[in-house]
């Protein structure tokens, strides 16, 4: 039975351009989804190109699988978390790669698929696993989880002014009975923030729902530890392009570009550098590149997408 994983691709036009693809060159797409930026970057390459598709959602892979059946002699796709792109391409036997693309968050499919749990528009199973492996879902965040450990989640991930209100609300109604389902935690998130303040800036719920499912897939931590290794595995003249979210992870990408475009820590007073520490490369998007004004258009979801692009240092000589 085939998937339609309906996700149009944020940023693609800019995505291609920013890979400056080599049409022989090695490229990995590390958020594949249903295969959209995929199937651009397959679509530039020819006879000794490749590209490695890695996603933890099973489902994504099974779709990009059919979407991507015109270019299957160069595509090789893996169930995994881009987390693990170096052991990934160890495991193919690839030292080096021309650029990698990561088109974070969660996908229209998993929005829109009810039984997946991340959406607070429908009622449905709280799950919101992007890997459904992954033995830790939100059902286990909401029902186990201090409520000190609740507040920090919804504080830190979700911005959520009224995090300590809607945590003790959590730990008031699961004394009670186990909390199950997306629409019971919606519920919960109304009694907590006063009614007032639900009127001002969208649902009331939308910063919990991140909050939980950021913690439940780890995407922070994933995207703070990927990017130093990500950028290792570049060939000189590579680029890594991110498109991000929210504030959280765009904040995560700028600051490690930087920090591999800049990464001496000595004193500013020094005269001379005596840490060692040598430049990766350069970022090639001072500030990030947004979305057009003919892509809010078509796609609402696109409003908050932000890319920054880094690129390897190139050989000299």
């Amino acid at each position: 039975m085939s998937i339609t994983f309906k996700h149009e691709s944020v940023l693609l036009d800019e995505c291609i351009e920013g890979l400056n693809i080599r049409p022989d060159g090695t490229y990995v797409d590390g958020t594949l989804g249903g295969g959209g930026h995929s199937f651009h970057i397959a679509e530039a390459l020819t006879e000794g190109g490749h590209l490695i598709g890695i996603d933890q959602d099973r489902d994504a892979i099974a779709a990009a699988t059919e979407r991507l059946t015109p270019f299957l002699d160069r595509v090789i796709l893996v169930h995994d978390n881009y987390e693990n792109t170096a052991r990934v391409l160890d495991d193919l036997g690839i030292g080096a790669i021309d650029g990698m693309l990561l088109d974070l968050g969660v996908s229209s499919y998993q929005l829109d698929n009810p039984e997946r749990g991340f959406s607070y528009m429908a009622d449905a199973p709280l799950d919101m696993r992007m890997d459904q492996d992954n033995p830790v879902s939100a059902r286990d965040i909401v029902n186990e989880y201090s409520a000190a450990e609740l507040t920090r989640i919804l504080r830190d991930y979700g911005e959520e002014r009224y995090a300590a209100a809607i945590a003790r609300e959590i730990e008031k109604e699961r004394a009670a009975s186990p909390i199950e389902t997306t629409g019971e935690l919606v519920e919960i998130i109304r009694r907590a923030i006063p009614r007032r303040m639900q009127e001002k800036g969208g649902n009331p719920c939308k910063r919990t729902f991140q909050a939980i499912r950021i913690a439940c897939n780890r995407e922070l931590d994933v995207l703070e530890d990927s990017i130093d290794t990500i950028i290792e595995r570049l060939s000189p003249g590579g680029r890594l392009c991110i498109i991000t979210f929210h504030s959280l992870e765009d904040r995560i990408v700028k600051n490690a570009f930087r920090r591999n475009e800049n990464p001496c820590i000595c004193p500013p007073e020094f005269p001379v550098c005596t840490c060692g520490r040598k430049s990766r490369g350069k970022v090639i998007t001072k500030k990030p590149i947004l979305p057009s004004g003919e892509e809010l258009e078509r796609n609402r979801r696109s409003a908050s997408a932000k890319l920054r692009i880094f690129e390897k240092t190139k050989e000299v000589g």
